[in-house]
């Protein structure tokens, strides 16, 4: 099994349920025609890191962007069920799903800093996309304080008219991270996003994940299970487009209760 880092809450800590955050009920995907997903049922709770594994092809992508309304924009897809954000259906009628993902940032695979735009650019484009006027004094206070919670403020202060194409590959995901966290989303979506990176960019990702989640909530998808066992609390394991299992991160890679879940993340297939 996927060996866990030890707890660092005292045992005598009284725990405080965390409240539902994105319920997800009944969802089905489909691409082109084709199901991609089958009736997903999922709740997710408020300032934790979920984590959503499985092989290629299972539907995690899918998953996560379902959640924000992004799935949709490709033309031939669509999605049937609800996805519950603080007990509204983001799927109900006259929902804007602009607004929707302006509640619900997404972070990608690759790191995709806009290549013509500065740093601090970088950082404020989706204000600008959200029509946002700015004025000097706090378009500044807004990337300096984007720029810190995606742990990237003192490795560029001094930078910050430069591209943002200028920078490392961590680097340009932690900018693409600040931006994302500008418009000041309340759940934060993240589509595997140190796969392309180094060890030790993907290790101050993952530090920043349990920094980031006392303001947010994190949805993560990773194909690293040593990752997942290290930065999330609970865990979703999806095959074939069917939500397998899901629970608690230390249940799910020390006691799995379906042998489909032990057989994956032992490594013997996927």
């Amino acid at each position: 099994m996927i060996s866990l880092p030890a707890s660092k809450s005292p045992e005598s800590a009284v725990k405080v349920p965390a409240a539902e955050k994105l319920k997800v009920a009944d969802l089905s995907a489909y691409y082109r025609g084709k199901t991609a997903l089958r009736s997903i049922n999922l709740d997710i709770l408020a300032n934790h890191v979920t984590a959503i594994i499985g092989p290629s092809g299972c539907g995690k992508s899918t998953l996560v962007r379902c959640l924000n309304r992004m799935h949709e924009v490709q033309a031939g897809n669509h999605a049937e069920g609800q996805v519950w954000l603080d007990g509204e259906d983001i799927y109900a009628p006259g929902v804007d799903p602009v607004q929707v993902r302006r509640r619900i940032g997404m972070v990608f695979q690759k790191a995709t800093p806009f290549p013509t735009m500065s740093i601090e650019d970088n950082v404020t484009a989706g204000l600008r996309l959200n029509r946002r006027r700015l004025g000097r004094a706090e378009r500044d206070r807004i990337v300096e304080r984007s720029l810190r919670r995606a742990a990237l403020w003192d490795e560029v202060k001094d930078v910050l008219r430069q591209p943002g194409t200028s920078l490392s590959g961590g680097q340009q995901q932690r900018l693409c991270i600040a931006r994302a966290l500008a418009v000041e989303p309340e759940v934060l979506l993240m589509d595997e996003p140190c796969s392309a990176l180094d060890p030790i960019s993907t290790a101050r990702i993952e530090e920043l994940l349990l920094e980031l989640k006392a303001s947010y909530t994190i949805v993560l998808v990773t194909h690293n299970m040593q990752q997942a066992a290290r930065a999330s609390d609970y865990t979703a394991f999806l095959l074939n487009g069917d939500l397998i299992e899901f629970g608690e991160t230390n249940q799910i890679f020390t006691n799995p209760g379906r042998q489909e879940t032990e057989e994956y993340i032992t490594g013997r297939f996927g």
